[in-house]
């Protein structure tokens, strides 16, 4: 009888085994205190500025005292108003300049520029500084637009995550994507970059503040952030169904031989 009892408490913590995940597995930066915050900012990696790549777009505005003098850099889109006639918008948009496979951009009357590798002050200077031999005191605004970083894997909501003002930590996108689900891996959530034409890997545990120091905490554009499954996921996806029938099965067994016994 002692034996029956004991096979069917094994069955039952088989059954919680493949179905549950402790909560201590599921929490995120469990050794992030106040105590240790000195050691964190020593070694923490602040925002870097974003840099242009190639298939980035931007929207570069100039202004200066005379206005006439900075027209032909700020052009807008033009849209159809009907077959054969052009208008120009009510609400002024302004074009967008797409890096090409050189690394370069082509502006109204400064010609090619390359941006490839610069970041968005460096551009901007770069075009004051071709400006200020034609216009007086010009100001130079670039802003990266369609930034983005694609989230996968166990997560709520698959998706492209935009990059507001190209800024965007791991965490923000992990939530903007719905938050991981209780099969994710969170010890190991890999991120692939591309720098250089060189591609990055980082592998990241969200359960630790030293995440808060990987210079991959702060995401940059086309980053590719792939959470995995644990191994409770694994084995749902492929038997849980099995699994389970045999667990119910042999229950069942056991209950009706506990029952013979008595």
């Amino acid at each position: 009888m002692r034996k029956i009892h004991q096979f069917i408490l094994c069955v039952a913590l088989l059954a919680v085994a493949i179905s549950c995940t402790t909560q201590k597995q599921m929490m995120y930066l469990q050794d992030a205190q106040p105590s240790n915050l000195d050691s964190i900012n020593r070694h923490f990696h602040s925002q870097p500025e974003p840099t242009f790549m190639v298939g980035d777009a931007m929207t570069i505005t100039v202004n200066a005292l005379d206005k006439e003098a900075v027209i032909p850099y700020n052009l807008t889109t033009v849209v159809a108003a009907s077959p054969g006639t052009n208008v120009v918008p009510t609400t002024a948009t302004l074009q967008y300049y797409v890096v090409d496979d050189a690394g370069d951009i082509e502006m109204p009357v400064l010609g090619k520029l390359h941006v490839a590798g610069l970041k968005r002050s460096e551009v901007e200077q770069l075009i004051r500084e071709k400006l200020e031999q034609q216009v007086q005191d010009p100001l130079v605004q670039v802003n990266l637009v369609y930034a983005k970083v694609t989230v996968l894997g166990e997560v709520s909501i698959p998706s492209q995550v935009p990059m507001p003002r190209g800024r965007l930590t791991i965490l923000e996108a992990l939530a903007s994507a719905g938050d991981l689900t209780p099969y994710a891996k969170r010890d190991n959530v890999l991120v692939t970059r591309e720098v250089d034409g060189q591609l990055q890997i980082a592998r990241l545990d969200l359960r630790s503040a030293d995440l808060y120091t990987s210079p991959f905490y702060f995401l940059q554009q086309n980053d590719v952030v792939y959470v995995s499954p644990n191994k409770v996921k694994a084995v749902s996806s492929t038997n849980a169904g099995l699994w389970v029938s045999i667990a119910g099965t042999l229950a069942s067994t056991a209950a009706v031989v506990v029952t013979v016994v008595k």
